[in-house]
């Protein structure tokens, strides 16, 4: 009699798998941002640099990161922290390794398409 292995995935690490998404939408440009779903209302500070993540900023749509990827890549400004949000970013070309910062040890970058 074979035994079933079920595996136990806990919330956190469902959490680290998902990213908050908004956009923002002003005459003919669009505005996505998006950060990892364990930063949602934390504050980061590393010397006189602070980033609070909001979830009114950041948004309270939780999705996927290769759906985020999909809805920054037709974005004309990006802004985008969190090491899973930021890995997809980068892996989708939208934006440059070299133009990632880190605030407290979290990736965080910002585009503009011209």
């Amino acid at each position: 009699m074979r035994r079933k292995v079920t595996r136990k995935v806990s919330v956190e690490r469902l959490l680290l798998e998902k990213v908050y998404l908004k956009t923002y939408i002003r005459g003919n440009q669009t505005l996505v941002t998006v950060c990892d779903a364990n930063l949602i209302d934390k504050t980061l500070r590393e010397g006189r640099l602070k980033l609070e993540v909001t979830s009114k900023f950041y948004g309270k749509q939780l999705t996927t990161a290769e759906e985020a990827a999909e809805v920054l890549s037709k974005a004309d400004t990006g802004n985008i922290v969190g090491r899973n949000a930021v890995k997809v970013a980068v892996e989708n070309n939208l934006v440059d390794p070299a133009a990632v910062i880190y605030i407290a040890g979290v990736p965080h970058v910002q585009f503009v398409r011209l």
